[in-house]
């Protein structure tokens, strides 16, 4: 249970904060961006089987690979992508939580 609090706490709560704290002004937009890196997830779809609660999934799908994160933390560099990379970059910090705690 502590599991799945951390790790959606992270998913959902830590963009909440972000988008409220750095975007006030477009806080609601900037939160639906960030969410939008849960898309990643759809990975999770190329694997046998497709969850699996033992598997980490930092280095194991080709969306949370060690070179998709490099390209998600260079997303968080130039302006405009920002958002996505803030996105992207918290999700892995949420599957990273959920590997450690395994």
């Amino acid at each position: 249970m502590l599991q799945s609090f951390v790790h959606y706490g992270i998913h959902f709560g830590l963009p909440l904060i972000i988008a409220v704290l750095f975007f006030k002004s477009y806080w609601l937009k900037a939160y639906g961006i960030m969410i939008l890196g849960m898309l990643i997830d759809l990975d999770h779809l190329l694997a046998n089987p497709i969850f699996d609660p033992n598997r980490c999934s930092i280095n194991f799908h080709p969306l949370h690979s060690y070179f998709a994160i490099v390209c998600y933390v260079l997303l968080l560099i130039p302006k405009k992508t920002r958002l996505i990379g803030l996105g992207l970059t918290i999700h892995i910090i949420a599957d990273t939580a959920d590997c450690w705690l395994m």
